[in-house]
């Protein structure tokens, strides 16, 4: 098949980097696609999967500073977890609800990521909002900045907040008042929106009157781009921009992902309703992993060869994680009544 080019990579971008970024997208595909197996085993309740997001989500966890900037994430980010430093152990505890499991000690449903370590802020069931906590966070940062309580250059402290939404969740009010306030006040922030063409089954045309949320963005005063979401390279040149801008005081950056989600939205929806066999296959012919492939081999930066051992390496890791993960036990009951409030 014809494989779409990719932009051409950022000077800065390591061959290493390079490689670590397409590890990271494998590792993610393959952990994804074990959760939908274990979900129709029975074996766990519920799944969201990232299948089709990896070029942008990744690109996201290495545009930013990791584990030192601050992530509002949203339930379909895994890619974006693991490239952060969330393990498959990690993400697989959370499914089985097994103690020991980072997020919420197995106390709510997976992909409601929280990682404390790795300045990952605990998300919510609800919509829409991880963004208002991503603009408080980035008031935060920046008031402290202002008020000389932190180097603005002080790179080991949070810098910017980075958070997701979808493009249909960018209809609820939670979107507009966060966006005006990176707008009014300039916040070192990064709206990605992740537009996968659906809201559930409701497709962008009838979500908004515009054809891209970007469009929307100058209302708010702030700039919005619109980015192939399947390209990791173009994505990470975007996300790059947007972070630099932060970091320089310059405010906050709205950046539109046009991607698809290769799945159901969920473990519970039938996406036979509302879209076609041939659109979900024309889509797949721009898997960002395979696209991404073609470009590393074409760069004679990996093989054939080399690609499968990186893939037989991230099967062997996520059979090893699910084991761990099965095997754990669950926590014990009383443990529900604690840690719920400070």
């Amino acid at each position: 098949m014809m494989v779409q080019p990719l932009e051409k990579r950022e000077e800065h971008l390591t061959d290493a980097a390079l490689l670590e970024m397409y590890r990271v997208m494998v590792r993610s595909r393959r952990l994804d696609e074990r959760a939908w197996a274990i979900h129709r085993q029975g074996r766990i309740a519920f799944h969201v999967s990232a299948i089709g997001h990896e070029a942008t989500q990744v690109a996201a966890a290495f545009a930013i500073h990791r584990g030192v900037d601050y992530v509002a994430p949203y339930y379909r980010d895994l890619a974006m977890m693991i490239g952060l430093g969330m393990t498959p152990v990690d993400f697989l505890k959370s499914l089985f609800g097994k103690a020991g499991e980072v997020s919420s000690g197995a106390r709510q449903m997976g992909s409601h990521f929280s990682n404390k370590a790795l300045n990952i802020v605990s998300t919510s069931a609800a919509v829409a909002t991880q963004v208002a906590h991503a603009a408080g966070l980035a008031f935060a940062i920046q008031y402290k900045q202002r008020c000389g309580l932190v180097d603005p250059h002080d790179e080991t402290q949070p810098r910017l907040a980075l958070t997701c939404i979808g493009e249909g969740s960018t209809n609820q009010g939670d979107f507009h008042e966060s966006m005006n306030w990176m707008g009014v006040f300039k916040l070192p922030m990064i709206m990605l929106v992740q537009n996968n063409q659906y809201a559930i089954s409701i497709r962008v045309e009838k979500q908004m009157a515009v054809p891209n949320v970007a469009d929307r963005a100058p209302a708010f005063g702030v700039p919005g781009v619109v980015v192939d979401g399947n390209d990791i390279l173009a994505m990470y040149r975007a996300l790059r921009q947007a972070a630099q801008r932060a970091y320089d005081g310059e405010g906050g950056t709205l950046v539109e992902a046009k991607t698809y989600r290769m799945t159901p939205h969920s473990s519970d929806d039938d996406d036979r309703t509302y879209r076609s066999h041939d659109e979900v296959e024309q889509w797949k012919q721009k898997d960002p992993i395979l696209r991404f492939r073609h470009w590393l081999i074409n760069e004679t930066l990996l093989t054939d060869a080399d690609a499968e051992q990186i893939d037989h390496e991230a099967q062997a890791e996520v059979d090893a994680a699910q084991a761990e993960a099965e095997e754990a036990p669950y926590p014990p009951a009383e443990a529900a009544l604690g840690d719920v409030y400070a």
